[in-house]
């Protein structure tokens, strides 16, 4: 994929990437998207993107001499920059956007549930994963514990990766012959926009719990955060939402398709009897397509949501 190929798939530019450089820039190859400078190989377009203690900017040398042939930022070129530059208005946007763009946008090919809440995410990842697996479609997972990729598992470095790694993982599935995908969705991630251009069939919330208090200032902005997962729906793409949770009753008010799952509350998945011990819990459900005893060895009420969370799914 060429620099002019990539150009189409960003908003926000405010600037040519022809500053600084020869109309043949554009036909350039380019072999990497990344905003780590100390990972740029030669043909690389390299974000600059701000962090909470450093500006990515004050890396571009380090870029350059390791064979960056654009730098994409939301600051202008500097003089001394001697590299084809691009300004943005949001460089995690656009490192998201060219991430997907430069993988083929492999969501497209594969159906992708993303799971959000403060609880519940990991152990519903797993469930909805194993559901997929046993209809026979091969799922891939990104969480807290591990990346899966067809037969392939990685240990996890974050909950969430940065866009580039989600786009590799979501292409390497495709590539190992995956369907699916069940990817936990952290709040830092829609913070970060590091989903963006990710194509969801469907999303989840758990439930929402004060948590991660450190990154976000409140509550509701903490629960806006985690809201942009359901904003990001195409229409028609179901929303699977814990009705038992007051947030969980805002964004059912205002899904385009919820399916509601709960307890205690009128939901379209229910729970209507619950045997739970140590060893386990036995589950009624209703839905609507009908009742299912379900036993599971994963004990506690909060697993009994994380069962209904799939069920619904």
């Amino acid at each position: 994929m060429t620099i002019g190929e990539l150009m189409p798939r960003l908003s926000g530019v405010t600037t040519s990437p022809l500053v600084g450089a020869s109309p043949e820039i554009l036909e350039r190859t380019v072999a990497a998207i990344t905003y780590d400078s100390r990972r740029v190989e030669e043909g690389a377009v390299f974000v600059a993107v701000r962090g909470q203690q450093f500006d990515g900017t004050r890396f571009v040398p380090e870029a350059v001499s390791h064979g960056a042939v654009l730098v994409v930022a939301s600051s202008g070129r500097p003089d001394d920059a001697h590299v084809p530059w691009l300004t943005v208005t949001d460089e995690r946007v656009a490192l998201a956007e060219l991430s997907a763009a430069f993988y083929g946008d492999p969501s497209q090919e594969l159906t992708v549930v993303g799971v959000t809440g403060t609880n519940g995410k990991t152990t519903t990842t797993y469930l909805i994963s194993a559901i997929f697996d046993a209809a026979g479609w091969s799922c891939g997972r990104i969480g807290s514990v591990g990346y899966r990729t067809g037969v392939r598992e990685t240990v996890a470095d974050r909950t969430t990766p940065e866009a580039p790694e989600v786009q590799s993982l979501l292409r390497k599935m495709v590539d190992q012959g995956c369907t699916a995908c069940a990817m936990e969705v952290s709040s830092h991630a829609l913070g970060m926009r590091r989903v963006e251009g990710t194509q969801f069939a469907a999303a989840v919330f758990s439930n929402l719990t004060r948590d991660h208090l450190d990154y976000h200032p409140d509550m509701e902005h903490y629960f806006a955060t985690k809201r942009r997962l359901f904003e990001m729906l195409r229409g028609g793409a179901p929303a699977i939402i814990n009705v038992d949770d007051p947030y969980g009753e805002q964004i059912a008010a205002t899904a385009d398709r919820p399916v509601t799952y709960g307890i205690t509350a009128a939901a379209d998945v229910s729970a209507v009897g619950i045997d739970s011990t140590l060893e386990g819990s036995s589950i009624e459900v209703r839905t609507p397509r009908g009742h299912l005893r379900i036993r599971t060895k994963l004990p506690g009420r909060l697993n009994v949501y994380n069962v209904l969370a799939a069920v619904a799914t």
